[in-house]
C-alpha cells in the first residue's frame, strides 16, 4: 500500500485533463517500469503532443494484460474544496482528481510491476497506458493498429475502470453524432416563407425520441444493465443569431448507447433515414433543406458470458461478484482485437467519478493490490 500511495501522490500531481499533453506522467511512468527492468514502447499519436505506453516483463506467449488510460475529465466549473492535483489524505480517504477514474489503478499497476520484475515468471505480465478515453475512448483505438503486434495473444485482460473491485462482464457501445441542419435565412416577419432550421432540428429531435420509444418498446433488453435497453440521447441544440432573423442554420449534438444485441450499423442506418425524411418535408419550400451527419465518436461495447473462461479467472483475481456498468470502457476495444476482457478496479464511479473533491478509499486500493498480488503469483514459477 505504501507504494502504491506513492505512485499515486505523483500521478495525481500530473494536470492530464484530455486537452493538455499527457507526455510528462508517460515519462514517469515510463521511467518507472525501466528502472524495474521492463520492456517498454511508447506509441505516441500523430500530433506528438500525446503518448500511449506498452511495457511488458516475462517470457513467451500469453499472459495477463493490465490496461488503464492516463487522462482525467476537468475541474473547471466544479466546487474543489481541495487541490485537485495534489493528494490529499484524509482518514480512509484520498483526495484529488482521478484517484478513482483511474489513477488509483495506474498506481496499482505500476505497484504490481515491481515483484513481477523480479520473479521467475512463466508467462509475462503486460501494461498497457493510454491517452484520451475521457473523450469516447478515442486513444486506444489510435493505438490499436501498432499495439496488437506487440501484445501477441494474453489469455486474459482486465482494464480497470472503476468497479468497487466487482468483475464488470458488459457495458454498451456507444457512437456520438454533430447534426447540422440547414435552412433559409429571413425575416422573421415572413418566416412562413422560410424554411427554419430549427424547426428542421426539431423534427429530428422528434424523429430520434420516437426511435428511442422504439427501443425502448421493442429493441433489445439486458436486464443487467441499469437501463436495460438502448438509448438516444440528445445533449447540445444551438441555432439562430436574433429573434427576429429566420436561422439557416443549427447544430445539435446527440448519442447512442447500445446493447451489443442491437448492432451500431443497424442503429446508424435508422438514423440516417430519419434524417432524410425530415429533410424531405422541406424540400418544396428549399431543395437545399439538408441534415448533415457527422460521427464524432464510437467505441463498442462488452458483453462477455459470466460463464466465460476469463470471467472465471478475473474471479479467481478480484473474488468478488459479476456486474455490468453503466458507463464505456476500453474493454470493448480489446474484446474486438480478441482478446477476453473484463472490467475491475477499486472505486466507486457513481458516487466519486467525475465530481468535485474526487477520492478513494484506501480500502479499495488494498483490495486492488491484493487482486494484483494474486495475478503475479498466478503467472510465476
Amino acid at each position: 500500500m505504501t507504494r502504491t500511495m506513492e505512485h499515486l501522490e505523483r500521478l495525481v500531481a500530473f494536470d492530464t485533463v484530455s486537452h493538455r499533453s499527457n507526455l510528462a506522467i508517460i515519462d514517469y511512468i515510463e521511467g518507472v517500469l525501466q528502472t524495474l527492468g521492463l520492456r517498454t514502447t511508447r506509441l505516441p499519436d500523430a500530433s506528438g503532443q500525446k503518448a500511449g505506453l506498452y511495457a511488458e516483463t516475462g517470457p513467451g506467449e500469453g499472459g495477463i494484460l493490465l490496461s488503464g488510460h492516463t487522462d482525467v475529465v476537468p475541474v473547471e466549473g466544479q466546487d474543489w474544496t481541495r487541490d485537485p492535483f495534489r493528494l490529499t489524505p484524509e482518514g480512509d480517504r484520498l483526495y484529488g482528481r482521478g484517484t478513482t477514474d483511474m489513477k488509483g489503478y495506474l498506481a496499482c499497476m505500476l505497484t504490481a510491476a515491481e515483484p513481477a520484475a523480479g520473479q521467475n515468471l512463466r508467462e509475462p505480465l503486460k501494461l498497457v497506458f493510454s491517452h484520451d478515453e475521457e473523450i469516447g475512448c478515442v486513444g486506444i483505438q489510435q493505438m490499436a493498429d501498432t499495439l496488437a503486434p506487440l501484445l501477441g495473444q494474453p489469455r486474459a485482460c482486465i482494464v480497470g475502470e472503476p468497479t468497487q473491485m466487482q468483475i464488470a462482464t458488459g457495458h454498451k457501445g456507444k457512437a456520438a453524432w454533430r447534426a447540422t441542419c440547414h435552412g433559409q435565412a429571413g425575416h422573421s416577419a415572413l418566416a412562413p416563407g422560410f424554411v427554419n432550421a430549427l424547426h428542421l432540428a426539431g423534427d429530428f429531435m422528434a424523429e430520434l425520441r420516437d426511435l428511442q420509444a422504439w427501443l425502448e418498446r421493442i429493441g433489445a433488453r439486458d436486464p443487467g444493465h441499469d437501463v436495460p435497453y438502448s438509448t438516444v440521447h440528445v445533449g447540445q441544440l444551438s441555432g439562430g443569431l436574433a429573434v427576429n432573423m429566420v436561422p439557416d442554420r443549427a447544430e445539435m449534438h446527440f448519442e447512442l448507447r447500445h446493447l451489443a444485441a442491437d448492432p451500431a450499423d443497424e442503429m446508424s442506418q435508422r438514423i440516417a433515414e430519419a434524417a432524410e425524411r425530415v429533410a424531405d418535408r422541406y424540400k418544396g419550400t428549399f431543395p437545399d433543406a439538408r441534415i448533415e451527419l457527422d460521427q464524432t465518436t464510437a467505441y463498442p461495447g462488452l458483453d462477455v458470458a459470466e460463464d466465460a473462461a476469463v470471467t472465471q479467472l478475473a474471479r479467481g483475481f478480484a473474488q468478488t461478484e459479476l456486474t455490468k456498468v453503466a458507463f464505456g470502457t476500453e474493454a470493448g476495444v480489446f474484446d474486438r482485437m480478441g482478446i477476453p476482457t473484463i472490467v475491475c478496479g477499486p472505486g466507486n464511479m457513481a458516487g466519486q467519478g467525475h465530481k468535485a473533491d474526487e477520492y478513494i478509499t484506501t480500502a479499495q486500493l488494498d483490495a486492488c493490490d491484493r487482486m494484483m498480488a494474486r495475478i503475479v503469483g498466478k503467472i510465476s514459477n
